[in-house]
């Protein structure tokens, strides 16, 4: 019984680290491999002789089987997932720029992969090394919450690099836009220029924006949904300061120009915290790790006097 039980575990977590690995691949090469595909299909040889057999062979194994494996799990978990979670965790993925372009039914699905597959891991982990039953179970119940939690920490974490790069690059964009708007551009055109002039979050962002305006949003409730999707306070000062002109019949040179200038000051403040934040920082280390080894270089050879004077 003991030999199942842990052949079963050993499968399962092999099978829960292969499908994480495969995800990483996807999320850090899934771009360059569809771009490369997609030009092979349009301009190679034999693309048109491919039947449909050996176009679906040719996609990776993450779009053949890991992705409609998530969907198929995600659609037998409706009735299960709380919609209040599902909408939260909807506002984090599109946040963090939907990664994989998975959808927020399919990470919650991968988050209760995640904790199962590291449950197991753990516990296969503490059979191997012989470790005791309640020190297994503890690391079993241990395993599960880290895993729940380690879709949320990468989330969290793409969430604060796009908020980062857009408020890097958002002044610069503005003075381009600004150029753009005064060099006798209107507004959209403008925008799609900076979009193919940059890259990055914004650029994509832009791009976005302007297709939601050609298929008859308006404008101001485009850059509304911007400002919300990227949530940044800075990219929805600017939103508001254009959709305020367009509503009063003010010069948009005018505001793209007052807006640069205060976004720029404000990255200058910033900056300027960080710099005085520093030495507050570096405090702790000092403290921990380098004033103990110089007090005992300083302090030890006298410490050691001491001692043989007393003994003498």
């Amino acid at each position: 019984m003991y030999s199942w039980v842990l052949f079963l575990s050993t499968g399962l977590v092999f099978i829960s680290t292969f499908l994480l690995t495969l995800a990483v691949y996807n999320f850090i090469f899934g771009t360059r491999i569809q771009i490369a595909r997609r030009v092979n299909q349009i301009v190679g040889e034999n693309s048109a002789a491919l039947s449909a057999r050996d176009l679906e062979l040719s996609q990776p194994l993450y779009q053949r089987a890991i992705r409609p494996a998530l969907q198929a799990i995600a659609r037998l978990m409706t009735r299960f997932i709380p919609a209040t979670r599902e909408a939260e965790m909807e506002k984090k993925v599109v946040a963090a720029g939907t990664p994989g372009n998975l959808t927020a039914r399919e990470w919650i699905v991968l988050k209760y992969l995640a904790a199962t597959g590291l449950g197991l891991l753990f516990w296969t982990w503490s059979m191997v090394i012989s470790t005791p039953l309640p020190q297994s179970i503890i690391l079993t119940i241990c395993g599960i919450p880290l895993g729940w939690l380690m879709p949320d920490l990468f989330l969290n974490s793409r969430i604060r690099q796009r908020k980062a790069n857009v408020e890097k690059k958002l002044p610069d964009v503005l003075d381009l836009l600004t150029v753009s708007v005064e060099a006798g551009l209107g507004f959209e055109g403008a925008m799609m220029k900076v979009a193919e002039k940059t890259s990055g979050v914004l650029a994509d962002e832009f791009i976005l924006m302007l297709q939601e305006c050609h298929m008859g949003k308006p404008r101001r409730e485009a850059l509304r949904d911007m400002a919300d999707r990227v949530g940044v306070d800075d990219l929805s000062s600017f939103c508001g300061s254009v959709i305020l002109a367009d509503t009063l019949g003010i010069s948009i040179g005018n505001v793209l120009r007052t807006q640069a200038q205060q976004m720029r000051l404000k990255r200058r403040q910033r900056t300027e915290e960080l710099a005085m934040k520093a030495p507050i920082k570096m405090l702790f280390p000092m403290v921990l790790f380098i004033f103990p080894a110089i007090f005992i270089i300083l302090l030890g050879p006298a410490v050691l006097q001491i001692i043989k004077a007393f003994h003498q």
